[in-house]
């Protein structure tokens, strides 16, 4: 294997872990509410969460393209502060993968959530425990399956980008080539070989996230076929 493709590859695992990591912490307070609020907004907002699921990559990355532009708010605003344009650069990937591994994370995490026993609520109730330490002392546990399907899923799901990140980052080794572009170059310049080294890591790492989450799941129902509640 070559350093590009060690490049590419350590580039996607990275990522992968950095947008996983900023939407557990952006997407667990979204999912909660999605989980628990009674507003009729709430159907609208699971609509535009869930819109990465059926919308067309390359759709979603050319309005990202328009919407990183030096000329737009949020690009002027980047340059401003950090001097560096967003289009074509490592953090616009990230811009990206999270909005479009988004519904990945946030649907297990509110589906855990819903899962919550009304009467576990309403015993923290009685007890007057405040609001957060509800969340933090007996949902946020409770929910854990949820969160590690989540991580399972978001960053399997980043890994694997192609069309997003090709319109926001194009093909920078180094900067923005990931496992998926390096692997489209060598299939266009027939480089079979090498295509097969990269589609085998991809593989890899699906089988991998697809087993860790049946994986748990199982466990999961076996441990609540004696009464052990998540």
């Amino acid at each position: 294997m070559t350093d590009a493709e060690y490049q590419a590859i350590l580039l996607s695992i990275k990522l992968a872990t950095l947008s996983c990591l900023i939407l557990l912490v952006l997407g667990t307070p979204l999912a909660w509410w999605l989980a628990r609020s009674p507003s009729k907004l709430k159907h609208v907002v699971e609509a535009v969460v869930a819109l990465p699921i059926v919308l067309p990559p390359t759709v979603l990355g050319f309005y990202l393209l328009i919407g990183f532009a030096p000329n737009s708010f949020l690009g002027k605003w980047w340059l401003a502060i950090t001097g560096s344009q967003l289009a074509f650069s490592f953090s616009g990937l990230v811009f990206a993968s999270c909005l479009y591994s988004l519904p990945f994370v946030v649907q297990p995490i509110q589906s855990a959530f819903k899962q919550i026993e009304p009467g576990i609520l309403d015993a923290a109730k009685v007890l007057r425990m405040p609001r957060w330490k509800q969340l933090l002392s007996v949902e946020l546990p409770l929910a854990k399956s949820g969160f590690i399907v989540a991580m399972v899923l978001g960053f399997a799901h980043t890994l694997g980008e192609f069309g997003v990140v090709l319109m926001i980052g194009g093909n920078i080794p180094g900067e923005t080539q990931v496992i998926a572009i390096a692997l489209f170059d060598h299939v266009e310049s027939l480089n079979f070989a090498a295509a097969h080294r990269l589609a085998l890591v991809l593989l890899g790492f699906s089988f991998i996230a697809l087993l860790l989450t049946y994986g748990f799941s199982g466990a999961k129902r076996r441990v609540g076929s004696v009464g052990v509640k998540f």
